[in-house]
């Protein structure tokens, strides 16, 4: 704990007291431009990925960055996207996995959380992205299957999204894009899934990230309908 409360003594005394006005001004509200949806994973960082300041992001942290469906979980995640979409109005949602995901390989071997009752039921919620993988990918093994399956899960995770009344509306009125990207921790890469070419590609400053109803998922295999801009 030694070097957290240096590090918040240092904040306190320095980046605050050289950015008063700044953080006065985001005490008197928010606006945040996107809803970030990631990984719990502690080498995640949003803002140190994105170089984004205090109240640029609005964030949504679980592990395996899901999104339940619509009244599946009485967990906070609902009302986290409800009140980002709803009340912040933000214009844009981004579900981001990243490489060596914990869960994603504790849902593929499934055995690994055998004494982990409250992690299984979570992952549960991710059965969907577990029965695409197996299924349609039984070629895949390890690291390969591991990335399909990251890749796969934000897919899915940007389906469930559209099921929440607020996503929906807004969708359909053309004031929110989504938007489906895993960060590569060993490179620091970003990919994003492209509707155009319908695979997974490195993000660029002036990408277009949008995810239309189409898609292809990771390798060539088509499948289901997906996500609109």
């Amino acid at each position: 704990m030694d070097h957290l409360l240096k590090g918040m003594h240092q904040f306190r005394t320095k980046v605050f007291d050289q950015e008063r006005e700044y953080f006065q001004k985001l005490a008197k509200g928010q606006s945040p431009s996107a809803l970030f949806i990631s990984c719990s994973d502690s080498r995640i960082d949003p803002n140190l990925i994105l170089q984004a300041g205090p109240g640029e992001l609005f964030s949504l942290r679980n592990a395996g960055n899901i999104v339940p469906p619509y009244g599946a979980s009485n967990g906070g995640e609902g009302a986290t996207i409800e009140y980002a979409v709803s009340v912040l109005n933000v214009s844009d949602i981004i579900v981001c996995g990243h490489s060596q995901c914990g869960a994603m390989r504790a849902l593929l071997d499934q055995k690994s959380t055998d004494n982990l009752p409250l992690v299984r039921s979570w992952l549960g919620q991710a059965e969907a992205t577990r029965r695409i993988v197996t299924e349609n990918y039984p070629q895949l093994t390890g690291e390969i299957q591991l990335n399909a399956a990251v890749q796969e899960n934000v897919l899915v995770q940007l389906e469930n999204l559209q099921t929440h009344p607020a996503v929906a509306a807004k969708l359909q009125r053309g004031e929110l894009t989504l938007h489906a990207w895993v960060y590569h921790l060993e490179t620091g890469d970003m990919l994003s899934f492209s509707s155009d070419s319908e695979i997974f590609a490195p993000l660029r400053a002036e990408s277009q990230t949008g995810v239309s109803k189409s898609r292809r998922t990771p390798g060539t295999v088509r499948k289901k309908k997906t996500s609109r801009k």
